[in-house]
């Protein structure tokens, strides 16, 4: 049976600078990884909003992605 190890966790915040020329959100990303492996759902996400309050851009999504090798 096969096993799942997590390997790395990084955090994706998605900012909105701007609107284009159709109406649409022009959107920016910032990535931050070696985050805790053990890290909540709620320190990610109070993380993400002190690091947005240093910011110009209007947060818009805040993603967390795990890396997880696969063993056989």
């Amino acid at each position: 049976m096969a096993q799942g190890v997590l390997e790395g966790t990084k955090l994706r915040l998605e900012f909105q600078t701007g609107i284009d020329d159709d109406g649409k959100p022009v959107l920016k990303a910032k990535t931050f990884s070696n985050v805790s492996k053990v890290a909540t759902v709620d320190q990610l996400f109070q993380a993400s909003q002190a690091i947005a309050v240093l910011c110009n851009d209007m947060l818009n999504k805040v993603e967390r992605n795990d890396s997880t090798e696969i063993l056989g």
